[in-house]
């Protein structure tokens, strides 16, 4: 492998795009210790260490790579723009109008892609308030009613917590800049990739705290273990897949016969990435966040602060449902069945032994069931080893959503690689994988 990167960086154009690639994650991270206007940011410093990383807030605070619990101008980091990307597909469901846009082509990608900026910005300026307001109060860092959460925003005069909300909107805008300057210019997906960088720069810490915390050698080596061991699992899993045979048949366009090839269809046993994760743990926070405004001594509050967190059994079983029902309802909105049966039908594809049209949409669906079902169980499992390993352990200084994180940093490191690869065997080098 290091005498590939060696070819690698050896290629001009590839060596080119490999630091345009690394140039931009490295001024990603510096503008995530950049603080926003009307910030003290000494006060910010001395609730954070502190501050539980748990629940819909350590979510957006590991994709912003700590930048939240900082208050810096890159606070929302890739949150408004991967939320919006999720509401405009499932929006392809309810409005024909978008479904269509997806069907045109690069002109409807286009189109699509311009409703989905401007929809971050708008949820940009949404969470920008949402964020400021809590930090305000004190709920964003757990301090609510302290004296020190006074000292966070010196200053609650309208046109500083302006000021503020038009920077970190901004901030999401930059973001979202970057990224298509890495997928245009550089290597890999560029929202993936600043995801990837965020997750990878919470790792040392977080490692590096279970290591110091009680039996920390030992609970470092057993977490390091099964994490190699789930890595390893999701490397296998993200990889594999079901192959569908596809037979065109021959037909004469004039003196020329056409067709006659033969391929297949390519389905991933986990279709749905992480997303299923990623919705099952938004959902399950919602409950604790409402909590907040209720009586903390008594009543549902006491409940559900007590049934609903990541260290109880409730949690982690509604956890695991969750995931694999969202598994299932996002995998059917990406794939649709009677579409590829309706495309394979125009250009004379069948599938060997199988009628074209309705017998091969129910075939499609049929198949899809069955890959789906173990998918869902290997999401489920993927998200609760970490919260099982950190209970049986007794490590509270967990890595937050460490089966998302996990899903995400070899996910994102497969399809950059593969790139890369791609890229070499243009030029007739030998790649990454074999």
């Amino acid at each position: 492998m290091l005498g590939t990167f060696a070819r690698a960086f050896r290629t001009p154009d590839l060596r080119r795009k490999l630091l345009f690639t690394m140039m931009i994650m490295v001024l990603f991270r510096l503008g995530s210790y950049i603080p926003t206007p009307g910030i003290d940011y000494s006060a910010v410093q001395s609730v954070s260490s502190s501050a539980s990383q748990n629940g819909f807030t350590g979510l957006v605070n590991l994709f912003s790579g700590g930048a939240l619990m900082q208050l810096s101008v890159f606070a929302l980091g890739i949150m408004p723009y991967i939320t919006a990307s999720i509401i405009i597909q499932l929006l392809r469901v309810v409005i024909p109008r978008f479904d269509y846009l997806y069907k045109e082509g690069q002109s409807g990608q286009t189109k699509l892609t311009q409703y989905t900026r401007y929809l971050t910005l708008a949820l940009a300026v949404l969470q920008s308030t949402v964020v400021i307001t809590t930090a305000r109060t004190g709920a964003l860092f757990g301090t609510t009613g302290s004296s020190e959460a006074s000292k966070i925003i010196p200053d609650h005069s309208v046109w500083v917590l302006f000021l503020m909300i038009v920077t970190m909107t901004a901030g999401t805008g930059v973001i979202m800049w970057m990224a298509e300057l890495i997928t245009e210019h550089g290597v890999g997906n560029g929202m993936s990739l600043l995801i990837f960088t965020s997750i990878i720069a919470k790792f040392p810490g977080s490692m590096g705290s279970i290591a110091g915390g009680t039996n920390g050698v030992a609970n470092f080596i057993v977490v390091l273990i099964v994490f190699i061991a789930v890595i390893v699992l999701i490397s296998f899993v993200e990889q594999s897949q079901r192959r569908i045979p596809v037979q065109y048949a021959k037909r004469m366009v004039g003196r020329r016969s056409y067709g006659g090839s033969s391929t297949y269809i390519p389905i991933k046993i986990n279709m749905s990435g992480v997303i299923p994760v990623i919705f099952a743990s938004s959902i399950l926070t919602l409950p604790t966040m409402i909590a907040q405004f209720g009586n903390q001594t008594k009543g549902w509050s006491v409940w559900i602060g007590r049934n609903l967190t990541s260290s109880s059994w409730l949690y982690l079983v509604l956890y695991a449902l969750l995931t694999i029902f969202f598994a299932f309802f996002y995998t059917s909105i990406t794939f649709n069945p009677d579409e590829v049966a309706d495309n394979m039908k125009k250009y004379g594809g069948f599938i060997p032994g199988i009628r074209a049209g309705r017998p091969t949409s129910e075939y499609l669906q049929y198949v899809i069931t069955r890959i789906t079902t173990p998918g869902s169980l290997y999401l489920a499992i993927v998200a609760l080893i970490p919260s099982i390993l950190f209970i049986a352990i007794n490590v509270t200084n967990n890595l937050p959503f460490g089966g998302t994180t996990l899903l995400i940093i070899v996910g994102v490191g497969l399809d950059t690689v593969k790139q890369i690869e791609s890229q070499l065997q243009q030029r007739h080098y030998e790649g990454f994988l074999r």
